[in-house]
């Protein structure tokens, strides 16, 4: 039986307790290292736990409200009263609470993982505030639907995402990879704040619904749209704008950058809430949608070519993130263009959409994985250099197994959760344009390739004199893997029960703007 309490409060609960957690850490670090790895990852646990709450309430009940002040939480706003959303307001549909247990899960495996990780760095203080404070930006950003507050939080995000790219220093590289992130994310948030103050001048509302129901598609709705697309787009790590990634993903702790994953699928989220909530009918969709699958196929294709001659193991990696966010921008892309222009064929529109959307969940868990499993290799040999490496496999059985199923999900191989995701995207696209279908399975062989090379460099041949004696990867660090390696095998093996029972509405929750705005405003 869930407490009351928890049941209403819930979408306040997901920013409060990792708040708290964050300003505890650092008081409670100073009784012990034990009482602070125990608070940490309470607080992570018990976050994850009301995610998940949340989540079962919203995909049972629907969307749910949570007005900070008032004295009903859940009341919406009636339009024929007269009434004006002046309040913070949280707006938690099905497409935001699919994002919720996507960072309910990553988040808390990383945390486990991370327990044993770290234990060999000082200012673990530091690095678990910090820690904390990514975990509450990431939920205020996709619950909040305030468009201002959604900038706050997008701050919070990139400010403590800059302090843990820069936590091990690294002879100064850390830091300098960090600085780059925190310029461009600067940049970024200033486009950001631009774009509200046009919307507040216009429309006279912070308020996401209020937005969406006064937008006229004026000219200077076009130049907001226009800098959200490149701030968001930037933030998410999509070429041209992905510079950041590559530094960032390999120089942050491997915990950290598992998360910072899903850092950068909140930003996705804020551009898919734009373009869909919004703006929606105001659209040119046609063109708008080319864009973003424009900005998909060069984050495939660049990501990839760039991932294959590289020998740090986790800036290939990063580089594939670059590329597996093209496919996710591909399918929503071909979902925009074909919904707001050729109702008659909605089904390969919603299908492309689906795969879109669902990638993003399989990205999180697959690519996380990957780059725990760097993490673990890196932790037995100090290493991340791929010509360094050979025969890891006699001595780190699990994490090869477990890079394994990351590998082979990546790559879009059956039955893995990636298989199922991309499947979708390749048959809608192929509909809508064969080439691009084309472009995107050659990706994935390349990508295949790729991590063919980087399993034989690792874990197969002899054993090399110098790491005859490396023992596998902690316990708390294979619990962390095996989490993500376990739902990475089970979606792949249950897909239509997993895009019935989140993707499919999230994806209808995302495009229906209506009902978005009538939850609310109260049937506007």
């Amino acid at each position: 039986m869930i407490p009351d309490f928890i049941w209403t409060n819930a979408p306040a609960l997901l920013v409060a307790i990792p708040l708290l957690g964050a300003f505890l850490c650092p008081i409670i670090g100073k009784i012990s290292p034990r009482a602070r790895n125990v608070w940490v990852g309470g607080i992570m646990l018990v976050t994850a736990i009301v995610a998940l709450i949340l989540a079962y309430r919203v995909f049972t009940d629907g969307t749910v409200l949570y007005t900070f002040g008032a004295a009903v939480p859940g009341l919406s706003i009636p339009l024929d009263s007269g009434g004006i959303p002046i309040r913070i307001i949280f707006t938690v549909d099905a497409m935001s609470a699919f994002m919720d247990i996507i960072c309910a899960i990553v988040g808390f495996s990383a945390i486990l993982y991370s327990l044993a990780s770290e234990s060999r760095n000082s200012g673990l203080e530091m690095y678990y505030t910090l820690f904390l404070l990514m975990v509450a930006g990431v939920f205020g950003m996709v619950s909040t639907g305030d468009f201002f507050n959604f900038f706050v939080f997008l701050e919070i995000l990139s400010m403590a995402s800059a302090g843990i790219i820069a936590y091990r220093v690294d002879g100064g590289v850390a830091v300098e990879a960090a600085i780059k992130y925190f310029v461009l994310s600067s940049v970024g948030a200033i486009f950001v704040l631009f774009a509200i103050g046009i919307y507040y001048g216009q429309y006279d509302a912070l308020n996401m619904a209020m937005i969406a129901y006064r937008m006229q598609g004026s000219s200077l709705d076009m130049i907001a749209l226009v800098m959200l697309v490149a701030a968001l787009a930037m933030k998410c790590g999509a070429v041209p704008m992905h510079f950041w990634t590559p530094d960032a993903y390999s120089m942050a702790p491997s915990s950290a950058t598992a998360f910072l994953v899903v850092a950068s699928q909140a930003s996705l989220y804020g551009l898919f809430r734009v373009l869909f909530t919004f703006y929606n009918l105001t659209l040119n969709a046609v063109t708008v949608g080319w864009i973003i699958i424009i900005l998909g196929i060069l984050s495939m294709v660049v990501g990839v070519t760039m991932a294959i001659p590289q020998k740090d193991v986790k800036r290939l990696m990063a580089y594939h993130a670059v590329s597996q966010t093209g496919y996710m921008l591909l399918g929503i892309g071909v979902g925009l263009a074909v919904l707001g222009n050729q109702p008659l064929m909605e089904s390969f529109g919603y299908m492309a959409m689906n795969g879109g959307v669902f990638h993003i969940l399989n990205h999180a868990l697959y690519k996380g994985l990957l780059f725990l499993t760097a993490g673990a290799i890196f932790y037995r040999i100090g290493t991340r250099n791929l010509n360094k490496m050979g025969g890891l496999g006699h001595n780190m059985k699990w994490t090869m197994v477990f890079f394994i199923i990351g590998a082979l999900a990546i790559a879009g191989i059956p039955p893995l959760n990636g298989f199922a995701s991309k499947l979708m995207i390749y048959e809608s696209v192929f509909i809508f344009n064969p080439i691009l279908a084309i472009i995107a399975m050659v990706v994935s062989i390349l990508t295949l390739a790729s991590f063919v090379k980087v399993f034989h460099s690792i874990f197969m041949g002899p054993k090399l004199p110098e790491y005859a004696e490396v023992k596998e990867a902690p316990l708390p660090m294979l619990l962390g893997m095996g989490i993500l390696a376990s739902l990475a095998v089970i979606f792949g093996l249950f897909p239509d029960i997993v895009v019935t029972t989140l993707v499919s509405p999230a994806v209808h929750a995302l495009t229906d703007q209506a009902a978005y705005i009538a939850s609310v405003l109260g049937g506007a």
